[in-house]
């Protein structure tokens, strides 16, 4: 079972086997429901690249405070290790790493960022696997990672502008083909409004196997695999 907190934009808490991962945790957004201050534990932070609205500095802060494991492409882990992160991993692009029973890949985007690439992260746990795509365009590989990985939980920006739109975003579910996607990167910002129901309609039509599940910043999903 893993419980799947929503943070707001494209930041998440995920707890599982004992085990609490951040991903991009921007916790000054103006949408996150908690602050680095409210952070009691953490075991590994992902940051899928350096753009601020995806939390690199509150991830350092994070893995400062608990010890926790920073994960991100290998420019951007060596930042944080000169930031003072004690415990860093420095993947390259389809290379993964296993942090006791969870096995994180590290896999590319298609964004802009200043150190290394943008990415996203294929994160294997005991009781499921997801996929955060980072900020990204669709594009076809997507098929390959739902085939490689068999994706349990895809998170689907849907804002466009800077990311995928809402018809991109339901065609990369139809590629993946995970149990469960979970929208994101959207309502953040005037220029990324979008309907989150608009896509669960989408994905209806076009993956109806696929379960939609929107959350708002703050609530919580109990998902079983």
């Amino acid at each position: 079972m893993m419980k799947i907190t929503y943070l707001g934009h494209a930041s998440f808490k995920v707890e599982a086997d004992g085990k609490t991962i951040f991903l991009d945790p921007w916790l000054n957004g103006p949408t996150s429901p908690m602050k680095v201050d409210d952070v009691t534990a953490a075991d590994i932070v992902l940051v899928t690249h350096d753009h601020g609205d995806h939390g690199y500095a509150e991830g350092v802060e994070i893995c400062k405070k608990t010890g926790a494991t920073f994960v991100a492409i290998n420019e951007l882990g060596l930042r944080a290790k000169s930031d003072g992160v004690e415990n860093v991993h420095t993947l390259n692009i389809g290379g993964s790493v296993q942090i006791g029973d969870i096995s994180i890949t590290l896999v590319h985007a298609f964004h802009s960022c200043e150190a290394g690439s943008p990415t996203g992260f294929i994160v294997k746990l005991p009781g499921g696997t997801l996929y955060h795509p980072g900020d990204t365009g669709i594009f076809t590989d997507m098929a390959l990672f739902g085939e490689l990985y068999s994706i349990d939980v895809f998170f689907a920006p849907i804002g466009s502008y800077y990311t995928m739109d809402i018809t991109q975003a339901a065609k990369a579910v139809e590629l993946i083909m995970p149990k469960v996607t979970i929208p994101m990167h959207y309502g953040t910002f005037p220029v990324i409004s979008a309907n989150p129901e608009d896509f669960a309609k989408l994905v209806a039509n076009m993956a109806p196997k696929v379960s939609v599940e929107i959350l708002s910043p703050g609530n919580s999903k109990e998902i079983n695999i």
